[in-house]
């Protein structure tokens, strides 16, 4: 991506990065990163941006649900921060800016449509937060919270219900209705490092899928997949 890309992507987040650097790792996926080095070129993925990223996201969600909702008890306030930061919204915040279009990817990820991949949407994302905040020096959180806020405010009330809280359980009760279907969750794969691992499940109902889901635990991806099925299913 060239000069005018980043400059698009800036005025589409409303900050303008004081160190292109930092943007720029934030936007290299590990694969084009490889790709350069194997060339004898330095270059930084954005792996360890999305480690901070992580955390400054957990940190500017909390606060706001804590202070936002002074009379929830902790378990509800958890179950909300689990559906606004899970890997799914994260990865449809980095959509409504089109992040994707703006990565820099290696050859094969580029081939096997990884500017749309849910886990590298979240990923990028992520690290995004964190070149905001490190590049926006005493005032880091503050911006931060500026940008991220109107989409965790959004999510919420467009697609938080009862149900986001344990969609797994709502399916198991939806196909427990009719006597003898068979629902079973089986792990299809498995990437990135281990500090980070994104795991793909599928919900079967009789063999059939149902379902598709990521998530950084099995769990999480499980979840997913139970929610893609009750969309399927319109209980959603």
């Amino acid at each position: 991506m060239g000069q005018l890309s980043l400059s698009l992507l800036e005025r589409t987040i409303g900050y303008t990065f004081r160190d292109k650097t930092v943007l720029r790792e934030a936007l290299t996926h590990s694969s084009y990163a490889n790709e350069l080095r194997a060339r004898k070129q330095h270059a930084v993925c954005n792996e360890r941006l999305e480690f901070l990223g992580d955390a400054v996201i957990a940190t500017v969600v909390s606060d706001y649900l804590y202070r936002e909702y002074p009379d929830l008890p902790e378990g509800e306030l958890t179950s909300r921060r689990k559906a606004v930061v899970q890997s799914s919204a994260l990865a449809s915040y980095a959509r409504k800016i089109e992040l994707g279009q703006f990565l820099y990817l290696g050859n094969g990820e580029e081939k096997n449509n990884g500017r749309e991949r849910q886990s590298t949407l979240e990923n990028a994302f992520e690290a995004l937060i964190a070149a905001i905040f490190l590049d926006a020096g005493t005032q880091g959180m503050d911006v931060v919270r500026a940008f991220l806020l109107p989409f965790i405010v959004r999510e919420l009330q467009e697609n938080y219900s009862p149900i986001s809280v344990d969609p797994k359980t709502e399916l198991q009760q939806l196909v427990q209705q009719t006597e003898g279907d068979c629902l079973e969750y089986a792990v299809v794969g498995e990437s990135g490092p281990d500090h980070n691992k994104i795991f793909t499940v599928v919900a079967r109902l009789n063999s059939n899928i149902i379902g598709r889901g990521e998530g950084r635990s099995k769990r999480e991806a499980e979840q997913n997949a139970a929610m893609e099925a009750l969309r399927l299913f319109g209980e959603l």
